[in-house]
């Protein structure tokens, strides 16, 4: 029988006579046990069970240096410490009022046997529903200035599971997800299955991106991902189908190096959160909590908010972002137009692309100096149309494509943030389309990770909300910069216009248990035509749900910045379906899921911030669904009105999307509230109380 070694919650030096005993520790409600391994020869594993199931069989952790050249990969184990925390703090702004920090923490001091004597810890922490690691390079005469050739923490999986995974690139994740065993993945195949142009190159037929979601056949949920990522490159998983192992693969620089260190520094934290229940795993606030505390000391100039935007007439064909070509979109009369049906319909912000010069030559020729940031075109009255908005209790949305010239953007950074204080503008979209200036760097790696940092921590200082394009995956790092509110950061919707595979009905039930444990995403929902030939009769791509379900992506995709994407005339020939976007909040109080598969289904409720109203949105794939619906959420003794967007009975993403019917019913929260979602369909609900 394995003899293990359970630690007291306390710290303590342990003897070398203990040094290759196992050590294990367990989560706070025991359901997960964390067991580290120190060889004879040194090397230094890690396994993970959950209600004594595995979800990590003993993987290996350790790095190779590139200067110093060594590999840490062999270790004495110096200390091991243990302890706990069990705290409530409270975001600026989120899908709860107050989150609960509740973990186990062991911490191991390594020393490396080669000879090198270099020190590292490996720092575990527990939490009910997962785990989170990482690596530490405490201050030592031994390491100063380093650079990393490979990290090489392994995930070796116990069974061929069920897997949701996107071909690993160091440029793009905007793909679908594909969904097979773990065996069966090729990314390859993958990507020239999408066969579109805005997709980058793949990094290998084994290669794929963090997060990653497995189902075991007996009932698990695992996501793999990471948490605050900072001054480190992001981490992509190279896959050994034979041994069903994962290992880390850094994203390269130009040279093929993949972080500069100084100590002391730490790697973001790998994640696994694990539940044997779908709606638990989405519930979980793991990411978040192993991210640090807010930098910004008064945030009460950061505001969640709705917004619209002449953006998506660029994509349909009405309009264009440059002047050249008689159909700039940005132009004076026209962004009136939709500031003021913001300001008719109770809208914070009107978004507008393509006001500045340069957008005749900004795509694919890797130029330095491409925007200013600071010149709008001629026809664009950038002054007038300000105050204009002001006036009407509107503010302009900045946007800032910076055509992948980072280093422009840097320098002009402080100009362009000054003139929107300037002309009172308080939000900007950033964008990174196209290949990184300065040359050879990636969109995921470590240069372009701090420069995402330093754009936010810029913008703080002036005050200024952040909605990154093309940028890396989120982490959780919007706990610590609250002022950086949403990113894209996958598939969202404008890729319905995309002239493949486009959006499936499924991918909006996957992003929940994928990319969106990471943080919100400006998805931009709200598409009320589903034919995308308004403007170009050879359009044949079109939108793939009905449009209750685009009502109810506001619930199911959260974000604290919520775009009604399509035209204003697309909104007003269905004014009431429209009324749901106008009241749904963007931030709450509190969040049920209420039942979900990924791949499936999602069902999600959200109290409103500071006051008594509920919203609920449900979703589903290409597959009509019954689902009955428990509203104990509810206040037990208080009847709500509950106001019904719903697929109609002959609705279909395909045949009849935008069929749907409203209607009015009082319930209460022993109600059980049957609802149909059709084809590609959805349903969104508003409670308020009686």
């Amino acid at each position: 029988m394995t003899k293990y070694l359970l630690l007291p919650l306390l710290s303590l030096t342990w003897l070398s006579a203990f040094a290759q005993q196992p050590i294990s520790l367990s989560s706070p409600n025991r359901f997960i046990i964390l067991t580290v391994r120190n060889t004879p020869t040194g090397e230094i594993s890690y396994q993970v069970r959950y209600k004594n199931k595995p979800v990590v069989e003993p993987s290996s952790l350790g790095f190779t240096l590139s200067k110093p050249k060594v590999s840490l990969t062999r270790f004495s184990i110096s200390a091991v410490d243990s302890s706990k925390k069990d705290e409530t703090w409270k975001p600026v702004w989120g899908e709860v009022s107050q989150v609960r920090n509740h973990y186990n923490e062991l911490t191991l001091n390594l020393q490396d046997k080669s000879g090198s004597n270099i020190g590292v810890r490996v720092r575990f922490r527990l939490f009910d529903d997962g785990v989170g690691f990482r690596y530490e390079f405490p201050q030592q005469t031994a390491l100063t200035h380093f650079v990393v050739a490979d990290e090489l923490t392994q995930f070796k999986l116990a069974a061929d599971h069920q897997t949701f995974w996107m071909p690993g690139d160091y440029d793009s994740n905007e793909y679908l997800y594909n969904k097979t065993k773990l065996t069966e993945v090729d990314a390859i195949t993958a990507a020239d299955k999408e066969k579109d142009t805005a997709l980058k190159s793949v990094i290998g037929p084994n290669a794929v991106q963090t997060p990653l979601l497995f189902k075991t056949a007996d009932g698990l949920y695992i996501s793999l991902y990471e948490a605050a990522l900072l001054n480190y490159p992001v981490m992509h998983l190279q896959l050994d189908k034979k041994s069903l192992t994962l290992t880390s693969q850094l994203v390269p620089d130009a040279v093929g190096n993949k972080a500069y260190l100084q100590t002391p520094a730490q790697t973001p934290w790998r994640t696994l959160i694990i539940s044997d229940k779908a709606t638990d795993l989405l519930a979980s606030k793991l990411i978040l909590n192993l991210n640090e505390p807010s930098t910004i000391a008064d945030p009460s100039w950061i505001k969640p908010q709705k917004f619209v935007g002449m953006w998506w007439e660029m994509h349909i064909g009405k309009a264009t972002w440059e002047k050249a070509g008689g159909k700039h979109g940005a132009n004076t009369q026209n962004v009136k137009k939709y500031i003021d049906f913001a300001a008719k319909y109770g809208f914070d912000g009107v978004l507008v692309e393509g006001w500045n010069v340069g957008w005749e030559d900004w795509f694919g020729n890797w130029k330095e100096e491409v925007f200013d940031f600071v010149t709008p075109y001629p026809d664009y009255n950038l002054d007038s149309l300000t105050a204009y908005a002001q006036r009407k209790g509107v503010r302009i949305i900045m946007h800032h494509e910076t055509s992948g010239s980072v280093t422009n953007y840097e320098r002009r950074m402080d100009a362009a943030f000054q003139f929107m204080n300037k002309e009172g503008i308080t939000t900007v979209k950033t964008g990174y389309v196209g290949r990184i200036i300065p040359r050879g760097e990636h969109h995921d790696g470590q240069w372009m990770v701090n420069h995402y940092q330093r754009v936010t921590q810029k913008a703080a200082q002036y005050k200024i909300m952040i909605d990154s394009h093309e940028s890396a995956h989120p982490t959780g790092l919007h706990r610590t910069y609250p002022n950086w509110m949403a990113s894209e950061a996958a598939r969202g919707s404008e890729f319905n216009n995309a002239p493949t595979l486009g959006i499936t009905p499924e991918h909006t039930t996957i992003l929940p248990f994928t990319r969106m444990l990471g943080g919100p995403m400006d998805f931009t929902p709200g598409l009320f035509r589903f034919k995308l030939n308004q403007f170009d009769s050879t359009r044949t791509q079109r939108v793939r749900t009905t449009l209750a379900k685009q009502l109810a992506l506001y619930i199911t995709l959260y974000s604290p910045l919520q775009m009604a994407a399509d035209l204003p005339e697309n909104y007003e020939k269905h004014l009431d379906a429209f009324q749901f976007i106008r009241d749904v909040p963007v931030d709450w109080d509190d969040t049920k899921i209420l039942a979900a598969e990924p791949g499936d289904y999602v069902v999600v409720a959200r109290k409103t911030k500071g006051a008594d109203s509920w919203f609920l949105g449900a979703i589903t794939d290409e597959n009509s669904r019954d689902l009955p619906l428990d509203l104990s959420f509810l206040e037990a003794g208080k009847s709500y009105e509950a106001v019904i967007y719903r697929d109609a009975p002959n609705a279909d993403w395909e045949t009849k999307p935008e069929a749907y019917v409203i209607e009015k019913k009082i319930v209460t929260s022993k109600t059980k509230l049957p609802i149909h979602l059709a084809k590609g369909g959805g349903c969104a609900i508003q409670f308020v109380k009686k």
